[in-house]
């Protein structure tokens, strides 16, 4: 059977590239007087680590992302509109990540930690929420998935994306009280994706 998303993840990609270049931007050069010195240039460096932080968190949360979405378009040989706006919804939220990043990063040091941190775990709330829609429209019609695929195939893939939303959620709802505790679990779910993603990795035709 023809493959018929090759444009869609053309695009996709393309997404994503940009998405984890604009991630960069929030790196900033700090400024200085002309007779600055070395110990102060590190000590400014040092100031910065909250962006730091988020440029490593979000790159790595885009590059899951990525290849979470590799992996499912693996299993998607036709579209139909719905599973095309579905992906929309998943480029819009990825392209926005460096916005939540930079909120997190300028104001993780001041008052408004909390109320970055929790537009930052909302943002992921989100992504998760678009993936599981994705695979919805993909398995409603049978017909736009990979020949051959199992039914223990479609359902591992579900419940991958399932099982992270209750976690995503309790980050959320955490980081209203305990936004530290919010970040660790958002590194402790993109340690999962990465691992996860491993398993989801169905080449050969399966058959039930």
């Amino acid at each position: 059977m023809e493959k018929e998303t090759a444009r869609i993840e053309a695009f996709s990609d393309g997404v994503f590239a940009i998405a984890v270049t604009l991630l960069v931007l929030e790196l900033h050069v700090p400024e200085f007087n002309a007779g600055s010195n070395p110990a102060a240039l590190i000590k400014a460096l040092i100031s910065q680590w909250p962006a730091y932080i988020a440029f490593i968190i979000s790159f790595f949360s885009i590059f899951i992302i990525w290849v979470n979405h590799h992996k499912v378009f693996k299993q998607i040989y036709k579209r139909n509109t719905g599973l095309m706006f579905a992906n929309g919804f998943i480029l819009f939220l990825v392209s926005l990540v460096s916005y939540p990043s930079a909120l997190l990063a300028r104001f993780y040091l001041s008052d408004a930690k909390q109320f970055s941190v929790t537009i930052y775990t909302g943002m992921f709330v989100l992504v998760n929420i678009a993936f599981n829609l994705l695979w919805q429209q993909a398995t409603k019609d049978k017909g736009l998935l990979r020949p051959g695929i199992s039914e223990q195939a479609i359902k591992q893939l579900r419940n991958n994306y399932l099982y992270g939303f209750p976690t995503y959620l309790i980050a959320f709802v955490s980081s209203f009280f305990y936004p530290d505790a919010a970040l660790l679990i958002c590194v402790l779910l993109w340690i999962y994706w990465a691992i996860s993603s491993r398993k989801i990795n169905f080449t050969a035709p399966l058959i039930t």
